[in-house]
């Protein structure tokens, strides 16, 4: 039992003894390994108190550095401000001195403009004495009183400003024409500069030429039935007289001139002239020439660019070859109105084929067999109307001669541009006794007037010349006297196109070297 006892004891103690060993060696490396951590602790905390210290300090030199620009910025821009007010004050200073000598000056002046406002009424006194002394004078020297003076002063006053006022209502007139009619003698001049026109004037008569004198026997036929044949089926007079190789064909409608001419030629060539023969060839040639009309419009139509009219209407413009106007052939006229419509539409923005429609329909109602009564622009208004033209366009042929009111822009191109194309030289004929006449009645015009030695009308009656004297007519006056004229003219006569009224005054000094 002691032993085990003991044993027991030793092996307690070795025990015992180990644990203390252990925990003797575990305290003692837990030590050494704690003062080892401090220890790094303690070196890493000394460099990041370093790093700290060293961070502080640049932050506190760039902050510094900062602060001493601003501060240096501020004392340059307070630097700058100084010499500004200084300047300002310098610049205050010299206004304030500038204003104070122009108050100087202002003052000078008002003292001046105070005195010679009094001279100026003490010379308006003087003048106001000197006037009544003067008009005293007057009255006495002239033997009239102030208000007769001053009524002969406002007469002649009044005839002064008249003659100013013509002088400028002339000046105004011309400047007023030049400038509204520019335009529009442009566009006529270049219309007419570019229409060149083939003007054809016939007769009421058509020569048939023979070649030889026995065909007029067989021609009038026995005891003249055959041209009695002839006539009654043509409408046509037949003229069978002296004159050699020639018979006559009279009859104011073109076309029946037309049918009688290709008739003879016809029954000429044939040999074979009796009344039944006569009636057929002309029956035939009737058709002929109805075919011929047509085959004429579409030819013209196709000529001018006109496309989708009314055969009816095609027709009527293939008439118009036949037919003419105081001398001017109507077809021939109509194609020239149709060609200066189009180009002055053209200069004035408009559309030329419509514009040359118009132009070639115009004269239709001159070929129309229907309601001769009516003019022959309302008729063909009408007839256009009936035939699905435009509006723009049948009122265009109605107006042209001012018979209807005008609606279209086309109506005072055609009317301008028929004018143009009746007043060519030489483009229509006139009875010579109503053109005598009617160049003698413009000369008697100007004649009735005061102060007019002598008149000519010249260019075919275009231009009236007035020679006055010019003892009794002023250049005012004569200035004046061509409008009254011009406007007399215009009242009382009936011509185509315009006529120029011309006064001349002019003084003439004649001596003789014996």
């Amino acid at each position: 039992m002691n032993t085990i006892s003991i044993i027991i004891f030793t092996i307690t103690g070795v025990i015992i003894g180990i644990a203390a060993g252990f925990f003797v060696v575990n305290n003692v490396l837990l030590k050494n390994k704690k003062k080892r951590i401090i220890k790094d602790a303690e070196q890493k905390g000394d460099e990041i108190k370093k790093e700290k210290i060293f961070q502080a300090k640049e932050k506190f030199l760039q902050l510094k550095t900062e602060h001493e620009n601003y501060i240096n910025n501020k004392n340059n821009q307070l630097l700058q401000n100084e010499n500004k007010l200084k300047q300002r004050e310098t610049q205050v200073r010299q206004q304030t001195s500038e204003l104070s000598r122009k108050t100087n000056e202002l003052d000078k002046e008002k003292e001046n403009v105070n005195n010679q406002k009094n001279l100026i009424s003490k010379k308006l006194e003087e003048y106001d004495t000197l006037k009544k002394q003067e008009v005293d004078k007057l009255q006495h020297i002239a033997g009239l009183s102030a208000a007769d003076a001053k009524t002969q002063l406002v007469e002649a006053m009044k005839a002064e400003a008249k003659t100013e006022a013509m002088s400028y209502i002339n000046d105004t007139m011309d400047e007023a024409r030049m400038n509204a009619a520019k335009e529009a003698k442009r566009i006529v001049i270049n219309t007419i500069q570019r229409t060149a026109p083939e003007t054809a004037i016939e007769n009421a008569v058509t020569v048939f030429n023979i070649d030889n004198d026995d065909v007029k026997g067989r021609i009038i036929g026995r005891e003249g039935r055959n041209i009695r044949a002839l006539e009654a089926a043509t409408g046509v007079e037949i003229v069978v007289d002296d004159t050699p190789d020639a018979i006559l064909l009279s009859a104011f409608d073109p076309i029946r001139r037309e049918v009688a001419r290709l008739a003879l030629h016809q029954l000429v060539a044939d040999g074979r002239i009796h009344p039944a023969r006569i009636e057929e060839v002309v029956e035939k040639v009737k058709k002929q020439l109805d075919d011929e009309i047509l085959e004429t419009g579409k030819r013209t139509c196709i000529d001018m660019g006109i496309h989708g009219l009314n055969v009816e209407l095609v027709k009527l413009v293939g008439r118009m070859r036949y037919r003419s106007s105081y001398g001017q052939n109507l077809l021939q006229h109509s194609r020239e109105v149709a060609n200066i419509c189009a180009t002055m539409a053209s200069e004035l923005g408009l559309n030329p084929k419509i514009a040359r429609r118009a132009g070639l329909l115009h004269d239709i109602g001159k070929v129309c067999e229907e309601d001769p009564e009516l003019p022959h622009a309302i008729l063909g208004m009408h007839m256009a109307e009936k035939y699905k033209e435009t509006p723009e366009i049948c009122n265009a042929i109605g107006a042209h001669h001012e018979e209807i009111e005008m609606t279209s822009l086309l109506s005072p191109l055609v009317i301008a541009a028929d004018a143009i194309s009746g007043a060519r030289p030489g483009a229509r004929r006139e009875v010579i006794e109503s053109y005598i006449k009617r160049l003698k009645n413009m000369e008697d015009i100007a004649l009735s007037y005061p102060g007019v030695t002598k008149t000519y009308a010249i260019q075919a009656g275009r231009e009236l010349r007035v020679i006055v004297g010019s003892d009794q007519i002023t250049d005012q006056q004569a200035a004046t006297l061509s409008s009254e004229i011009a406007k007399k003219i215009q009242d009382e006569m009936t011509y185509p196109g315009q006529v120029k009224v011309t006064v001349i005054r002019e003084t003439r000094s004649v001596s003789f070297a014996k």
